[in-house]
């Protein structure tokens, strides 16, 4: 008999805010934490929108030294993590700790420090790069330094499976809980690439939304007018905890995890198959491992990128799983407001999933004034809903045709 898995903290550092509190309020509010590029210049790039953190200090959560040398990337999935501790009231023991365990996923590292770096060799040489180069700017990082930071001495992983890693982190976590080689993990995802080479790459891809006048309007996900995603940051981490522990020391309890997803398309490096059928094997994984039927999900927390091709694509894909229940769920994106956090998104989504059960409400899709042809789902366009949502959901896809889907119920004794 499969060990029970419950989410017992939450913590984020998303555009709308820092803080769990702060990031939802705004999320329920339909806010926009998308605005023109600071952290460059922009003049010659024809992409000058993006979705920055803009509330992050880093005194709050470590000493200025250890900060100088941590990427933004591992500053904020440690700083996530942090919160998510604390908001879970788990102990650290010397009897528990080797129980515990940390899986992050990212989908490129210190890229802003890399770009910073180049630059310093070639203009100054090899002898001035900084022996923390390296410590900065692996993926892993986050996961290490969480580890470190909480003392959590089980499992210590990083997943970099591009725009899926959160996800995946989130259902290995729920894996290790399950077969009973932790009682508690750390997990979710971090990134911080909004610089001029990141920019720049995935600008040369065609797949930014090129919207600048309009920055707030500018990630319409499953509308007509919808012409790209936007680059985002953040970091979204959960503490998933084995049931019976949880219970035994009163935790609060937002969602149980019930399934856990995960497909390859192999079929291109960037591109879904036109019917996605792979994100569609990914879901029915997670919702056969859930034991649930599929009348019992009211909910899914979509991938909806705001690019022609997912948000089409990803809508066959519910279509196809659900059948005639497709048109009774509620599907949203959150990114139409958060942006797209690359790696960290599916940790910062599954935080979402996790309140919106645990609340009992559907976030909106934003900006969504004219739905695509093809686009024919209920959204929750542009305002929340209060609603009955007894399980759902949270889908993401990545580069490499990689697929991940976590599923969570509503919590009951």
């Amino acid at each position: 008999m499969k060990r029970r898995v419950v989410v017992t903290g939450l913590g984020l550092v998303t555009p709308l805010g820092t803080g769990v509190e702060k990031s939802w309020r705004n999320i329920i509010s339909g806010v926009s934490g998308i605005d023109l590029i600071t952290r460059f210049d922009t003049s010659d790039y024809p992409v000058k929108i993006a979705a920055e953190v803009k509330d992050f200090v880093p005194d709050d959560f470590f000493d200025k030294k250890a900060a100088k040398h941590l990427d933004l990337f591992v500053q904020y999935g440690l700083a996530a993590a942090m919160m998510a501790h604390r908001d879970s009231g788990l102990e650290v023991t010397e009897e528990n700790c080797e129980r515990l365990g940390v899986i992050t996923g990212c989908g490129m590292g210190g890229l802003p420090t890399i770009e910073k770096y180049h630059q310093v060799l070639l203009e100054k040489g090899p002898k001035k790069i900084t022996p923390f180069f390296i410590p900065m700017v692996i993926p892993n990082m986050p996961s290490g330094q969480i580890s470190m930071s909480l003392g959590f001495k089980g499992p210590n992983l990083c997943l970099t499976t591009a725009c899926a890693a959160g996800t995946h982190a989130v259902g290995e976590a729920y894996r290790h809980i399950i077969y009973g080689m932790c009682d508690a993990v750390m997990c979710g995802g971090t990134e911080a690439v909004i610089c001029g080479l990141g920019v720049s790459g995935f600008a040369a891809m065609k797949a930014l939304s090129t919207r600048n006048d309009q920055p707030q309007q500018a990630s319409r996900p499953f509308d007509e007018d919808r012409d790209g995603f936007i680059m985002a940051e953040g970091a979204g981490m959960l503490m998933l905890e084995e049931y019976e522990q949880a219970k035994k020391r009163g935790a609060t309890i937002y969602a149980e995890v019930v399934g856990y997803g995960l497909s390859s398309d192999a079929y291109h490096i960037a591109a879904p198959p036109e019917n996605g059928e792979g994100g569609m094997r990914a879901m029915r994984m997670a919702v056969q491992d859930s034991g649930l039927a599929l009348e019992d999900y009211d909910y899914i927390n979509a991938h909806g990128t705001s690019t022609p091709l997912n948000d089409k694509c990803e809508t066959m894909a519910i279509k196809t799983l659900f059948g005639d229940h497709a048109g009774r769920l509620a599907v949203s994106s959150t990114k139409s407001m958060t942006g797209h956090m690359l790696g960290a998104a599916g940790g910062i989504e599954a935080v979402f999933t996790a309140l919106s059960l645990h609340q009992q409400v559907a976030p909106p899709t934003i900006n969504l004034q004219r739905p695509s042809a093809e686009c024919d789902l209920d959204y929750v366009a542009n305002t929340a809903r209060s609603m009955t949502i007894r399980a759902a959901l949270s889908n993401s896809f990545g580069f490499g045709g990689t697929n991940a889907v976590i599923a969570m119920k509503r919590h009951s004794a």
